[in-house]
Order: C-alpha cells, then sequence, then structure tokens
C-alpha cells in the first residue's frame, strides 16, 4: 500500500486532504510543526535548509509539499523576499533532496497562482505553459521553488509536479473569503454592486481531488498544472451567489470600481481592493485533457458546502 507524506497537514488544506488519503485507502504520515500527537505525526520543527525529514521520510512513497511562508499581508519582515526564501525555496529543496536519497519516486509540490502574475486583462486567461511573471516576494519564491525542483527532478529519478491553485475556498475557510460571508450573514450593505471583473476560484474538495489524482497519474509526471473550479464570476455575481447560499440575499449598491480604487488608496487597503475589483482567470485545458479530470464539485455546490459549514460554527 502506498505510503504518502503530507507537509503542513494541520492546515486548512492540509487537514482535509490527509482524511481523503485516508479514506480512500493511502497510509499517510503528517508532518507538522509541532503539536502532533498521533503515532502517524511527524513534528519537524521550523522548515528550512536544515529541517531534518528523515523520519518524516521514512518507508514513503510520495510528498506531498503543502508547508509553506504564505502570503502576508503588511509583511514586517525586514527583507520579505528573503524571509520567504528560507522557507518556501531553500525548505523545499531540502526536502526534496532527502526525499529523493530516501527513494520517493514523486514529489507533487503545492505552488501559487502567484507564480503567473497577479491578475489577468479583461477576456485573457493564464496557461500553465505561460511565462512565469511573479511580481510580489510570495510568488517570486514560489517561482524559484518550481525552478529547483525542475533541476533536481532528472538526477535523481524522483518525479516532481507542480499544482498552482487560485483562491481556494471550501469549509473552515479563513481570512478575506470568511470575511465576505460574515459582512453577507451580517446582512451589511457593500458598495460592490457592479464589480465587472473575472475571478477564477477553486473549492476545497476540487483541490484535494485533482492532488490525490496527481500522487499516482503517469502523465502528471514532471507537469505544472493550474486548477479551479471551471467557472469564472465577477465579484458582485460571487457575492449574489454566496448570499443564496448561506440564506442571506447580497445587499449590494452599484460603486464605480475607480472609487472604490480611491477611497482603498486613501485608507491604506489597496491589497484588499485589487483582490475585490481585479479580475485573475485561469485556463484549465491543460489539466482537464492531460489527467483526463474535471471538477467534481461546480461552483454553487462548493459555496454550499462552505456556507453550511460557516452556519454551522458558532459565531462570536
Amino acid at each position: 500500500m502506498m505510503r504518502i507524506l503530507v507537509t503542513g497537514a494541520n492546515g486548512f488544506v492540509g487537514s482535509a486532504l490527509c482524511e481523503t488519503l485516508q479514506r480512500r485507502g493511502f497510509k499517510v504520515r503528517k508532518a507538522v510543526r509541532s503539536g502532533g500527537q498521533d503515532p502517524d505525526t511527524v513534528n519537524v520543527g521550523s522548515i528550512c535548509g536544515d529541517t531534518d525529514w528523515s523520519g518524516a521520510l521514512r518507508g514513503c512513497d510520495v510528498v506531498v509539499h503543502l508547508a509553506a511562508r504564505v502570503h502576508v499581508m503588511n509583511d514586517t519582515e525586514h527583507d520579505p523576499l528573503q524571509a520567504f526564501r528560507k522557507v518556501n525555496v531553500e525548505g523545499t529543496l531540502n526536502l526534496a533532496d532527502m526525499a529523493a536519497m530516501s527513494g520517493v519516486k514523486r514529489f507533487v509540490f503545492i505552488s501559487s497562482i502567484k507564480v503567473n502574475g497577479e491578475g489577468t486583462a479583461p477576456g485573457s486567461r493564464y496557461n500553465a505553459d505561460d511565462e512565469a511573471k511573479p511580481s510580489d516576494p510570495y510568488g517570486v519564491s514560489k517561482h524559484e521553488a518550481e525552478e529547483a525542483l525542475r533541476r533536481l527532478a532528472p538526477g535523481t529519478g524522483m518525479e516532481v509536479v507542480c499544482i498552482r491553485p487560485v483562491l481556494v475556498y471550501g469549509p473552515g475557510v479563513t481570512a478575506n473569503f470568511l470575511s465576505m460571508m460574515r459582512w453577507l450573514h451580517r446582512g451589511v450593505p457593500l458598495p460592490l454592486g457592479s464589480i465587472d471583473n473575472s475571478r477564477s476560484l477553486v473549492a476545497l474538495e476540487n483541490l484535494i481531488d485533482l492532488i490525490v489524482t496527481c500522487i499516482d497519474h503517469r502523465a502528471a509526471a514532471n507537469q505544472v498544472f493550474l486548477v479551479s473550479d471551471g467557472e469564472d464570476v465577477s465579484t458582485t455575481e460571487l457575492l449574489r451567489r454566496l448570499g443564496i447560499a448561506l440564506g442571506k440575499p447580497a445587499r449590494l449598491f452599484p460603486v464605480p470600481s475607480r472609487l472604490l480604487s480611491f477611497f482603498a488608496r486613501m485608507v491604506g487597503k489597496e491589497a484588499v481592493a485589487e483582490r475585490l475589483l481585479s479580475s485573475l482567470s485561469v485556463d484549465i485545458v491543460k489539466t482537464r485533457t492531460l489527467l483526463n479530470w474535471e471538477p467534481p464539485l461546480g461552483l454553487d455546490e462548493g459555496l454550499r458546502r462552505t456556507a453550511q459549514h460557516y452556519l454551522a460554527e458558532p459565531k462570536e
């Protein structure tokens, strides 16, 4: 029976992935920084170029590397790029080196759509084989990690798969998506009634299904894949459909995007406005055709499951 090492196993994606893998009959070893108690969990400490993964890797056939220094709003690091490189590049390459020496056959690296760039022009989409154009330290570090893995693979015989997700939502989601649900659930009027952008999202279950597919699909070896729900929406349409899922019709009123951008700059919320107002759309044709893969959940079903989980949770 195949044994899978999952790093970042106690995170939003990692915990759900481990449950799915175990349900499908895989043996799972969970790597976490600290706090692991059960026999299948290994505490590895901080992730960098010197992390000792030998115990975690013993007997494993495949690594799914989720652990990372994630995108940080208002980063306070003196040198953010170096902080990202320490974990996302040096830490990833160290793990991959040790994995190859341990006989791991495939390394599935969860990267980011930020490797492609920060946004797409109206009517255009990112493709998996587009030239990488990362522009922030997080995206740069993920791209450098992908390149390091690509150079490592031929000399070791270990296959590498890179998956670049867009915004992931699902039961237990946090950050901006959780804020949107709170606004809608509380009936807060929002000035987002006429946003004409195009955003790709991916339901947690869809991302996990693709990761599991890439664990042993022959055609996945040494490829890069983008992943989404296969349906793009504007911010306005997303809020309306999420409101339906919550049973709380969205209270939206129209304000021109340029005016919203101006006010966002005035109050130091440019990054939040960028995510709400700009477009970021991806093409998953390669993922669909090469892997014969389709997202199991449509957008509305993904939103419904996310909303159900939120409504069942205790509220402040």
